[in-house]
């Protein structure tokens, strides 16, 4: 509390759309910064018990749960296969609390995407969460796989990006968007291939994401098929 920040405090509903009906309804900020955050679960990540960890991502206050969620991304990169498998499934049981965009980023990959990576054959999570109707769950699926991304695995990627492809959110949107364009940095002929055959049903918002890297001359050849 002591890290609380006035004048974020009052910009951050705004941003992270807390009004009636917005996507972060009701939640409660107190305009600490990502690194402020950081530190402070640095700094407890290696004492801090599951139960205490379980009271974090359960507050009403978006930046203890975040906390919270980057602690257990400090256990799991520390811990073994066996004490992983506890992170992952304590995760998987709180996702309750990772209810905004931020949260979501900063914790699926370097948790459940890199188990994955150790164990492929639980890979049927990700398109559980793919499947589940709830916007949180399904970013969870798709920008997991970034972890695959970063090991030039793209399959799971395009899989569940053309799954989401008709999803009405714009938050779906520029996650798929922003897979794709890491992607592109990996196989820009997996890229090229994924936006040939499925130009008709991307939205606007991604094929922008996806081509950002691209030359100009191949964006405008994109957006003028579009």
């Amino acid at each position: 509390k002591s890290h609380k920040n006035k004048e974020k405090e009052e910009f951050f509903p705004r941003f992270f759309k807390t009004g009636e009906g917005e996507y972060g309804q009701g939640d409660i900020f107190w305009g600490l910064t990502v690194p402020n955050i950081r530190s402070i679960a640095m700094k407890y990540y290696k004492d801090i018990s599951f139960y205490e960890i379980k009271e974090l991502v359960q507050s009403p206050i978006h930046e203890v749960r975040l906390t919270g969620y980057l602690i257990l991304t400090y256990k799991f990169e520390k811990a073994d296969l066996e004490n992983k498998e506890c992170i992952v499934a304590f995760y998987l049981d709180n996702l309750e609390g990772v209810n905004n965009w931020d949260i979501v980023d900063l914790s699926c990959y370097k948790i459940l995407g890199e188990y994955l990576i150790l164990k492929p054959e639980m890979k049927g999570e990700l398109y559980k969460l793919a499947d589940s109707n709830n916007l949180w769950k399904e970013r969870i699926a798709i920008v997991s796989t970034y972890a695959f991304i970063k090991r030039g695995m793209v399959e799971d990627t395009l899989k569940i990006s053309k799954r989401l492809l008709n999803h009405k959110h714009d938050l779906i949107h520029k996650a798929i968007g922003w897979m794709l364009r890491e992607v592109g940095k990996r196989d820009t002929i997996a890229l090229r291939d994924f936006l040939d055959k499925n130009l008709q049903y991307i939205p606007r918002t991604t094929l922008r994401y996806a081509i950002e890297r691209m030359d100009k001359d191949e964006r405008l050849r994109y957006l003028n098929t579009k």
